[in-house]
């Protein structure tokens, strides 16, 4: 044990793990976000418990972009008996993998794989789909939001960016044919960062309004999707809507 954890602590990492020794992983962001991954826990967990009841031994969850892992470890905790993460980059399947490895959750498992590419027969089908601050880095988000909906069994829980909306009718073809707007897209340029960990790979990112992803989820086949309140100490972004979490239902 004493060598993994020496192993984590010689990694810089995004999330601040607390290890069993009592020490707790090194960041490298240089700036105190970890109130955005404790509130999106914090709503998530309330919502599994109101939609799921408290016992997840039976049922299976899959981290979609699970970065170093924090969210599919939350899960795996809670008593999922099955979890998955899968991430595109290499080094956060190895980093979430000591993780959890560390922590002796041997119903946790981590790969390699692009949200895009999945193959959703052959993983199958799972009761819960997470996918947080995922969806705002892709230049094909309808097309993630698709890959949620094929893996999903019952809940999926969404935290995304969004943009501010539009609305009102546009001339189609001609002006005596107009159809209704159902939202907006915002186009985000990341080009320049796709080195980096949290960044989009393409870099090109296509942020939706709260409309327009609530729109789609339901043409992607859910039966009906619902914004979660923040908690009143909730990460600033969420508690003044520039970011959302979404509970779409099977």
């Amino acid at each position: 044990m004493s060598s993994l954890i020496d192993q984590a602590l010689a990694r810089e990492w995004f999330y601040s793990y607390r290890l069993p020794d009592g020490r707790t992983t090194p960041t490298y962001h240089g700036v105190d976000i970890q109130a955005i991954h404790d509130t999106r826990w914090q709503m998530a967990r309330a919502c599994l418990e109101q939609r799921l009841g408290d016992d997840y031994a039976g049922l299976s969850a899959i981290d979609l972009a699970s970065h170093q892992g924090w969210f599919a470890v939350k899960l795996a905790q809670a008593g999922f008996g099955r979890v998955l993460g899968v991430d595109a980059r290499s080094s956060h399947v190895e980093d979430s993998s000591l993780i959890a490895d560390i922590y002796g959750l041997d119903r946790l498992s981590f790969r390699q794989g692009d949200v895009h590419q999945l193959d959703a027969e052959a993983l199958g089908a799972f009761d819960v789909v997470l996918m947080f601050g995922l969806l705002y880095h892709l230049e094909d988000p309808i097309g993630a939001l698709r890959a949620c909906r094929a893996l999903c069994r019952n809940l999926c829980l969404i935290e995304t960016q969004i943009v501010p909306g539009m609305t009102g009718f546009v001339d189609y073809g001609g002006y005596q044919y107009v159809r209704p707007l159902k939202g907006s897209f915002g186009i985000v340029d990341e080009t320049g960062d796709t080195h980096g960990p949290e960044a989009s790979i393409t870099g090109i990112c296509l942020v939706p309004s709260l409309d327009a992803l609530l729109w789609i989820l339901e043409k992607v086949g859910f039966a009906g999707a619902t914004v979660l309140a923040p908690p009143d100490d909730a990460y600033e972004q969420l508690r003044f809507h520039k970011r959302v979490m979404v509970a779409a239902q099977v």
